[in-house]
């Protein structure tokens, strides 16, 4: 008799709603298990290579919004470090949530903000509905980061306008976004230029002139 259990995987309740969800979170955790797997040289390559690429995006980013005078510009440094990803696609998925999370939670608090004022329950309800809109547009991913702009925008201190610094936080998140994803994209075609460019099987270099 088979004592062993099936692995089961917890599922937030509108999960449920979505079996196929299941398939894709396995999917997830195999990749997971084959990359945890790999030699240890290699993984030190592969983390060294994303670690070059995240140093190069937060400078990139950091430096000319820290020109062009904005107070907290360490923003787009941040936004340009959470998107750098390995693979491309995944950089451009993270970098859609995280101007889509921006956006929505921007403009959640900031109306939640001038409508309602300060306070714990204009706050809570610039979250719910920062989530709620990211589920609505079929984008659950972005929720999270919704809700810590709505975070931001409605619980950290301000030296100045509202609108300001909502305008501000968009223009240094799109920044750090723009940033991250040239980057990684040229990072993922440098190699493959060069490549092209050495000599293949069978053939003899270039003649040294």
């Amino acid at each position: 008799m088979d004592t062993e259990a099936p692995v089961r995987i917890a599922h937030a309740p509108a999960d449920q709603l979505h079996p196929q969800r299941s398939s894709v979170v396995q999917q997830a955790l195999s990749l997971a298990a084959l990359r945890r797997e790999l030699p240890r040289l290699q993984r030190l390559g592969s983390g060294l290579h994303h670690g070059l690429i995240a140093a190069a995006a937060a400078i990139v980013a950091y430096v000319p919004a820290q020109a062009l005078g904005l107070k907290q510009s360490f923003w787009a440094a941040i936004s340009a470090i959470a998107v750098v990803q390995t693979e491309f696609r995944a950089t451009r998925s993270t970098a859609r949530d995280q101007f889509v999370g921006a956006a929505v939670g921007g403009v959640t608090g900031l109306c939640a903000l001038l409508v309602l004022g300060d306070g714990l329950l204009p706050y809570a309800a610039a979250v719910a509905l920062a989530v709620l809109f990211c589920w609505a547009i079929n984008i659950p991913s972005a929720s999270r980061l919704a809700g810590i702009t709505a975070t931001i925008i409605e619980l950290v201190p301000r030296v100045e306008s509202p609108q300001r610094m909502f305008a501000a936080r968009i223009l240094e998140v799109t920044w750090g976004v723009c940033v991250a994803v040239v980057l990684v994209w040229l990072a993922g075609r440098l190699p493959a230029r060069l490549a092209r460019r050495a000599p293949g099987d069978g053939e003899s270099p270039p003649p040294v002139r």
